[in-house]
């Protein structure tokens, strides 16, 4: 079984650098993150620190500086409305905010290791959406105002399409997130009749571009919108840490053609011992014995997370496949 890492701000802790710091500068965000590929050497490289405020930022919603080691977040939310959403003017990936230094250092990373598989993060509608209005006033304009809604969230698509093909253009791949979507801050029914159809668009329009199908991750507890994420056509899902993963790889068992990465969880990757650690790991490879197209995961590694307990994991999965466990 592949053990997938995700690196985002941990990347910033590799080099001993503050996540806002790394997240602002294109040489320490290539450091950070050729430094994290050259230590676990993962599978992909996801091109960010905060990879949810890139397009939000770049649409005028401002990011602050968390202080310490703390992840940057949008401070203020530049739409009073669904309308404004609506109207907002859609960033150019060539020009606006952080997108065409993060597009820079992924050329960079792919030509300094070819081998790699270099990603750029790629947020869907719903979760640009909540940092442009505060998620309490998205959600409200869901529930009051479905159809404007769904208006607001295909405007979004059009963006993030061409978001799909200047890192096409560039020679690079995507990673879709829209992890702001999921229950239980949505329902599954909301999810059903507002979030999917732009979803749905979003992957389909994506997967255009770029040639195959798309990873679509999701956190949260996703299993009650399992099938809508799989109507997408996406081609990998993650099962949540915060979600019941037995009930989950249950429904997507005989959908072998989908990968799953199961994630452990954070806070025992972040915090506990080899022990504790080994035994996370060992519940979730007993969670997928006999289900092809797997792959181990962590979820978002917290700044925090002690690269020994990475490599651990890395080396006591690779150890089990060499010995045919």
């Amino acid at each position: 079984m592949d053990f997938a890492p995700s690196i985002y701000e941990h990347a910033a802790r590799v080099i001993a650098r503050r996540p806002w710091d790394v997240s602002r500068d294109p040489e320490l965000m290539f450091g950070a993150h050729a430094g994290a590929y050259r230590l676990y050497g993962h599978r992909p490289i996801v091109v960010g620190i905060d990879i949810y405020n890139l397009e939000a930022e770049a649409c005028g919603a401002p990011v602050r500086d968390p202080g310490g080691n703390g992840l940057p977040a949008v401070c203020d939310h530049p739409c009073a409305g669904l309308e404004s959403v609506m109207a907002i003017r859609l960033p150019d990936p060539q020009k606006d905010g952080r997108l065409p230094m993060v597009l820079d250092v992924g050329c960079r990373l792919a030509a300094e290791f070819p081998s790699a598989d270099v990603r750029i993060p790629v947020s869907g509608p719903f979760s640009i959406a909540a940092s442009l209005l505060g998620l309490d006033r998205l959600l409200m304009g869901v529930v009051l105002e479905p159809r404007k809604a769904l208006a607001a969230l295909r405007h979004l698509v059009d963006g993030q399409a061409a978001l799909c093909a200047e890192v096409c253009r560039r020679g690079l791949d995507i990673a879709f997130f829209e992890s702001a979507a999921a229950p239980p801050l949505l329902s599954p029914a909301l999810f059903h009749e507002v979030e999917l159809p732009p979803l749905r668009e979003m992957i389909e329009r994506a997967a255009e571009v770029v040639g195959h199908a798309v990873p679509c991750i999701i956190g949260g507890d996703t299993t009650p919108i399992l099938d809508d994420i799989l109507s997408t056509g996406t081609g990998y899902v993650i099962c949540p840490a915060e979600a019941d993963q037995r009930a989950f790889m249950r429904r997507i068992w005989d959908r072998t053609e989908v990968t799953v990465r199961i994630n452990t969880s954070p806070e025992i990757i972040a915090a506990g011992d080899v022990e504790q650690i080994k035994a996370e790991v060992d519940r979730i490879l007993a969670l997928v014995v006999g289900r092809p197209n797997v792959c181990l995961g962590t979820g978002a590694l917290p700044y925090e997370t002690s690269p020994e307990s990475v490599l651990w994991i890395r080396d006591y999965v690779a150890g089990l496949d060499a010995a045919g466990a």
